[in-house]
């Protein structure tokens, strides 16, 4: 018998392995690694909402203690204030200013207006005596609730003012 001739083998290059693709191969889950994750990831569990919480409150604190400096301020500022009316100068130059005060030997003027203000902003010239109308207001109020309530025009046309006459029809 006649034997086939063997054929040689050629070794094939395989790719180098990176260093932690090797690492990762050749690691091995022991239970006290394992137990050690467990109890990482059951004190992260735990321990979340309490961080949360922790976190919440500094930022509460924070804010308040803003509001804290504010405030401080805004006392310091009405402190400045008060300070100034302790001065008597500054008293008479606000009762000057705001109350109109004179000092005893002093001459006052009093400036009420312009003298070019005869008349209204729609220019009508203003009048002393009181003016009364004549205007039926119980009529025109009932004839506005009339209208409105009887009125066939949609409400587009009401707001524009463009109200159909009588006569004619709307149709929906």
């Amino acid at each position: 018998m006649a034997r086939a001739p063997r054929t040689q083998r050629v070794p094939v290059a395989m790719p180098e392995e990176t260093r932690p693709a090797a690492w990762l191969r050749n690691f091995r889950l022991s239970g006290f690694a394992l137990s050690v994750l467990l109890l990482v990831v059951a004190a992260l569990v735990v321990l979340a909402p309490s961080l949360k919480t922790l976190v919440e409150q500094r930022q509460q604190i924070a804010q308040l203690q803003a509001s804290v400096d504010q405030e401080k301020k805004h006392v310091s500022d009405l402190k400045d204030q008060l300070d100034r009316w302790k001065d008597p100068v500054y008293v008479e130059a606000q009762a000057r200013s705001k109350l109109y005060y004179v000092m005893p030997g002093d001459i006052s003027y009093f400036v009420v207006g312009d003298a070019t203000t005869g008349a209204t902003a729609d220019h009508e010239p203003i009048s002393n005596r009181i003016q009364t109308t004549k205007v039926d207001w119980v009529h025109s109020l009932l004839s506005t609730v009339y209208t409105a309530g009887l009125t066939d025009a949609t409400p587009d046309q009401i707001d524009s003012g463009q109200l159909p006459s009588p006569t004619q029809t709307v149709t929906h």
